[in-house]
């Protein structure tokens, strides 16, 4: 299926690696234009490269996106290079693990500067753009909004914040033709998560117990499912899709887990 995203400029946060990388291929691959913006240049320009290399199209600007400035001079970069903005993904976050009862204020809002705050930010100085164009935003959240995790109440915070701000913005940007939806994702292999699993006792026995809860086909969600999804949504293909959070995740957070026994 041809996605119709040909030279559109998407701007994809933390587009450099784990989903974000996965993203930023699969819309070079559909001949879209992906903007990364992410903190680290050097991690932004390998990934540049690579897409180029393999034939598509890709640009950067290093933004740390926990500063507000930043986010602000970012957007004002992608429209000083292209002159317009067809979408955003709000990719970028860490689940870092800022707990109730080991965490403190400052690290509460730290997280949320980091894994919502920009999501906030970067939409609301791209708008102009994005209204012009009739773009369409996705927000990438995670199932700890749903489930909760332990130890971790800010980046569940975050991640219902994003959830809400997914339903809010759909709603506000009804009469710009502006969609608004958001991939959630459960469990997905990236190098944060082959981080976080070699801080366990005993990796390779819970990265089994993990697996083995996974629904469908006992496996974790490629990076690339997840972004094939994000595409999809950005497209015109789901032009009468808004205000969704969908679950690429092989049901795991809402398949009953006694089929997994």
């Amino acid at each position: 299926m041809n996605l119709n995203l040909q030279d559109k400029i998407i701007l994809v946060t933390g587009g450099a690696k784990g989903i974000g990388e996965g993203i930023s291929r699969v819309l070079a691959a559909e001949g879209a234009i992906p903007v990364i913006i992410g903190r680290n240049e050097a991690d932004n320009l390998k990934m540049v490269d690579a897409l180029r290399a393999d034939g598509g199209q890709a640009h950067q600007f290093a933004a740390e996106l926990s500063r507000p400035d930043d986010c602000r001079r970012a957007v004002e970069q992608v429209l000083a290079q292209y002159g317009r903005i067809d979408g955003v993904v709000n990719n970028a976050g860490v689940n870092d693990g800022v707990s109730l009862e080991n965490g403190s204020y400052e690290a509460f809002m730290k997280s949320l500067h980091s894994n919502l705050v920009h999501y906030y930010l970067i939409v609301h100085h791209a708008l102009p753009a994005l209204k012009a164009s009739k773009g369409a935003i996705v927000n990438i959240g995670s199932k700890v909004a749903e489930t909760g995790q332990g130890g971790t109440s800010a980046y569940a915070a975050a991640n219902g914040g994003r959830n809400a701000l997914t339903r809010e913005w759909a709603v506000e940007l009804l009469p710009y033709g502006i969609r608004v939806n958001c991939v959630v994702v459960a469990e997905s292999w990236t190098p944060l998560y082959a981080n976080w699993i070699k801080t366990l006792p005993d990796p390779d026995k819970k990265l089994q117990q993990i697996v083995s809860k996974i629904p469908l086909e006992r496996r974790m969600t490629t990076t690339e499912e997840i972004a094939n999804a994000v595409a999809f949504l950005l497209s015109d293909r789901s032009s009468h899709t808004t205000g969704q959070l969908i679950h690429v995740d092989g049901g795991y957070t809402h398949l009953d887990r006694a089929i997994t026994d």
